[in-house]
């Protein structure tokens, strides 16, 4: 594979958060097949171990909840930022699903999260699309938080041996490289 068909490292954004339309897009190769990375979406415990626990009922309009134990990502997990707790849970629905290539479910007071799976040889291509991010804060959170999960998923797609970075420290640090890629204004 050549450097021009791997995404880019950094989400794009598109829109404004100052006219609350603004859209984070994510992309990440992972080895396929689509299939397995699917699995990874929507089963519980894969999902836990890059992103968030809970039971996803495959269908249109299912409720469901994911609950984010970031400390149990990475070990070590890094230093866990203040305002942020052991334990988070988002209350969701799905709003779209055609196995095993287009997810979309409800996120919270934001326009929702799409996430695409295509084949690319033997790898797959994932698209992650954020929607309606309502302010600054919440999109460099956002923005931080699915890179940081995303570069877990990777590493865990790949079975390396390494590891990703401590969760938390990474995060942290993603953020900062956020805030100075996307302007304050």
């Amino acid at each position: 594979m050549n450097d021009f068909a791997s995404p880019p490292r950094f989400g794009a954004l598109t829109g404004s958060v100052s006219t609350e339309d603004a859209t984070l897009t994510i992309q990440r190769l992972l080895p396929g097949p689509i299939e397995r990375i699917w699995a990874y979406l929507v089963d519980s415990d894969l999902r836990r171990r890059w992103l968030a626990a809970g039971e996803m009922e495959p269908r249109t309009g299912a409720p469901f909840s994911l609950t984010w134990r970031n400390d149990e990502l990475t070990t070590p997990p890094g230093t866990r930022p203040d305002g942020f707790g052991a334990e988070h849970t988002l209350q969701s629905r799905i709003i779209a699903i055609e196995p095993p290539r287009h997810l979309a479910f409800e996120w919270g007071n934001t326009g929702g999260v799409t996430i695409d799976l295509a084949p690319e040889g033997d790898q797959v291509r994932l698209t992650l699309v954020h929607r309606r991010l309502p302010d600054r804060a919440m999109l460099l959170n956002v923005a931080a938080g699915w890179h940081a999960h995303l570069d877990i998923l990777v590493a865990r797609a790949n079975d390396t041996t390494h590891g990703p970075a401590p969760f938390w420290d990474h995060w942290a640090m993603l953020k900062a490289q956020y805030a100075e890629r996307i302007p304050a204004h």
